[in-house]
């Protein structure tokens, strides 16, 4: 007699793998390529987890690792969206940690360098092997204890493009998981990519809090920033992360990868890995070029690739908002550039729909949201949604504070490095072509940084090796996004100050050198100051859409119109080739060169440089300055 009452049940009997006394938890450790197989179990030998879950970036893998985090109070869903998630983290890990990221090499200055006697160098800093086995010695044994080990095999760039590099990354944090699969592609197709044993970087990442846990943790975010400490080893193309879970410390494709280490590659192979935004602007006639950007951290790069222009008949469209990788064509001397990561690590406060308002509609789901406020209704808020937000909303701040929106102003509900982590995929205004195997063809290369006083709005470089000079010289106000505290104009030149990983010398230099191939179409260069303040502290530049403009007088460049004049320190634009229909503004005071302020400028920019890097900056640099030195005597 059949019996109703017992539901069928397909018994399945696994063999579980193990490394060493490590189980298996998910995946098949026997379809990893050799290389990453001995690598592994070495990581697993050395951090000890209780077990090895091998990632295959599919949506269910999410799913289960989101519902983790929710359950254990790392994560909040945020109602109001599709798949949108808050965290918010102990108050001492919210940004990177630039005094503790270190270059290790067996020569000190192939990673920084020869600063000069005296000189605090911050191009970097570097720790002997010996003395950084010391350090990871201290942490690394055991560190994972307790807690699962994520294998998480991603590209930076598209998986199988012959631009793209492959990285595999351990960590014991699924929440980094979450975030490196949004920021990379994470796919088991990439063991496809190595079976003949390529080259991968190798990424290790600990929070340092291995169980049964004998510090306080706070907020449900595991950390250690008494022992934060991180570690690029560019000679074997491997980072190790220890005791943050913040953005750049622990998604370690971003900067470390993505920069650091891929700068060095490049170094090595013959090209550029920058800190670089890659946009499209369509002109009325039709006529598209590429053009990539480098500013410093939180100085508007986001909101120049998503930029909506102010004036009718363009368009923009964004291929990346951070880093740029980028080749010279073999055959056609172009150079070409893809975007390696897959998704935007935005600074939250100060974007809303005035500002950036492809960055809102990109995160409206399948976002996570780190040191935001939340709203009473299951939305995100920080300082700029002021307009979108109802006043009296209850908002509970990153703290966990409540308060009422409106009725006490010096309430803050987010860190000022606060930040959205969504799929690029999703942004109104990708280019479709941003994952395009072969790049895209650049036409300009722009620098800018925040200058309040002195600097024009867009200044056109001379030649290649006055373009480089102009980057050499970058300065701009300090940002949230690293430990820096205060208002002060600092160097950061190339937006490389803290991503280099390499002395910064023969960066300048490897700059200097794609001019030597006759091949190479150079792109223009061109300098840019959204930010030139007037003697009352007002913005004499209305920015945000209003900076097509200017991109418009760089693609009229870059097609060799006659609009711009000579001066001491670049081509200007001639008065009216701008379009400046329909704003007020004071385009001399914008414009102008003020002689003592450039003099004592470039004064100032070659004691610094000579400082920094003594006999490393290259002649062609000094030769520069020396130039317009003699250019600003002659300005009256």
């Amino acid at each position: 007699m059949e019996d109703v009452n017992v539901p069928f049940v397909e018994v399945h009997y696994v063999t579980i793998q193990k490394v060493g006394d490590i189980p298996i938890v998910k995946g098949d450790f026997k379809e990893l390529p050799p290389q990453v197989q001995k690598w592994v179990a070495q990581m697993v030998q050395l951090c000890t987890p209780r077990g090895v879950y091998i990632c295959d970036g599919s949506d269910e893998e999410a799913e289960m690792v989101t519902q983790k985090l929710v359950e254990r109070g790392t994560l909040t869903k945020l109602t109001k969206y599709e798949n949108n998630y808050i965290c918010w983290t102990d108050p001492r890990d919210v940004a990177r940690v630039e005094s503790k990221t270190f270059i290790v090499t067996d020569d000190k200055y192939a990673s920084v360098p020869h600063s000069r006697e005296g000189a605090n160098c911050v191009l970097g800093l570097w720790m002997s092997p010996e003395e950084m086995k010391v350090q990871l010695d201290d942490r690394l044994p055991g560190c994972m204890s307790g807690r699962m080990m994520y294998i998480i095999p991603f590209s930076m760039g598209p998986i199988g493009s012959p631009l793209s590099k492959i990285g595999v990354q351990v960590t014991d944090s699924n929440y980094v998981l979450l975030s490196m699969r949004v920021m990379t592609r994470v796919s088991s197709e990439i063991w496809k990519h190595l079976k003949h044993g390529e080259e991968f970087v190798k990424c290790l990442h600990s929070m340092g809090c291995p169980r049964p846990v004998e510090r306080l943790v706070i907020k449900h975010w595991p950390c250690n920033p008494e022992k934060t400490l991180i570690v690029h080893f560019p000679d074997i193309r491997k980072v190790i992360s220890y005791g943050s879970g913040y953005g750049g410390n622990s998604l370690l494709g971003k900067k470390c990868f993505a920069l650091r280490i891929a700068g060095r590659i490049a170094y090595d192979e013959g090209w550029l890995a920058e800190h670089m935004l890659i946009m499209s602007i369509t002109n009325p006639k039709g006529e598209e070029k590429f053009v990539a950007a480098a500013f410093p951290s939180a100085c508007g790069k986001t909101n120049l690739a998503m930029l909506t222009p102010a004036i009718p008949g363009y368009t923009v469209r964004v291929v990346g908002d951070d880093i740029a990788w980028m080749r010279f064509d073999k055959q056609t001397g172009e150079l070409r550039a893809i975007n390696p990561e897959a998704g935007f690590f935005g600074v939250a406060p100060g974007t809303n729909m005035k500002t950036n308002p492809n960055a809102i509609l990109t995160c409206l789901k399948n976002s996570i949201f780190t040191n935001v406020g939340e709203t009473a209704d299951g939305g995100f808020y920080w300082e700029g949604l002021e307009d979108e937000t109802p006043p009296g909303t209850e908002i509970t701040s990153w703290t966990g504070e409540k308060f009422i929106l409106g009725e006490d102003k010096t309430k803050k509900s987010s860190h000022p490095n606060a930040r959205f982590c969504c799929p690029a995929r999703q942004c109104p205004i990708i280019h479709d072509r941003w994952e395009d195997p072969a790049g895209v063809p650049i036409s300009a290369i722009i620098f800018g940084g925040r200058r309040p006083e002195g600097v024009p709005l867009v200044i056109e470089s001379f030649d290649w090796k006055h373009g480089v000079f102009l980057a050499s010289q970058l300065k701009s106000e300090t940002t949230a996004a690293a430990e820096h505290t205060g208002k002060q104009v600092m160097h950061d030149p190339f937006a490389m100050r803290p991503f280099v990983g390499y002395n910064f010398g023969h960066y300048i230099q490897h700059w200097l050198d794609f001019e030597k191939d006759p091949n190479n179409k150079l792109p223009k260069i061109f300098h840019v100051n959204w930010f030139r303040l007037d003697e009352n502290k007002k913005f004499l530049w209305p920015g945000f859409g209003d900076n097509i403009r200017v991109l418009d007088w760089i693609i009229r460049r870059t097609n060799g119109e006659d609009i711009a004049e000579v001066s001491p320190v670049g081509l200007l634009p001639k008065k009216d080739s701008i379009n400046l229909q329909g704003l007020v503004i004071d385009w001399d005071k914008l414009m102008s060169i003020p002689k003592e302020y450039w003099v004592n400028d470039i004064q100032e920019t070659l004691k610094w440089l000579d400082d920094q890097l003594g006999d490393d900056l290259p002649k062609d640099i000094r030769d520069q300055i020396e130039k317009q030195k003699e250019r600003l005597s002659q300005l009256k």
